[in-house]
Formats: structure tokens, sequence, C-alpha cells
């Protein structure tokens, strides 16, 4: 039980600092945080290996650098919708 909490609030820190780095607002606050943190630790954990500190089952450097590009793609992907409507 204690797992599952430790690495809901992990991907929900993860995501924040991911936003963060970028500079984009996350939609959907904490959920949409959560959603970004677990989509950017499959990434970042794809891109740049398993290594670095983990906690709640997250390699969190590979996922922190993950987060900060989905939410980047995010925001490119919005900005191109909102321009062309």
């Amino acid at each position: 039980m204690w797992a599952i909490i430790i690495t809901i609030v992990m991907a929900i820190i993860i995501g924040i600092i991911g936003d963060a780095l970028v500079g984009h607002e996350m939609p959907g606050g904490i959920l949409g945080a959560m959603i970004a943190g677990f989509v950017g630790a499959w990434v970042g954990a794809w891109l740049f290996g398993d290594w670095g500190p983990h906690l709640g089952n997250f390699a969190v450097i590979p996922a922190i650098l993950g987060t900060a590009i989905f939410v980047f793609l995010l925001g490119l992907i919005s900005k191109l919708f909102t321009r062309s409507t």
C-alpha cells in the first residue's frame, strides 16, 4: 500500500519539477502533473536509461529529464493547435 502512495507522490513531484524546468503551465493541475510524471519517467528511462537515485520505483534524474521533454513537446503541440484555430 505504501509503495503505491510513494509512487504516486513521486510522480506528482517529478511532474511539477519537470514543468518548472520547461516553464509551461501543465493543464490538469496535480492530476496533470502526475500523468506527466509517469509518462516522463517512461520517456526518461527509454532515452537515458536507469541510472541515478531511485525513489518510488523511479530513477529520479532520467524521470525529471523525460518529464521536461514531455512537457516541452506537449506545450509545442498545444501552441500549434491554438495558433491554427
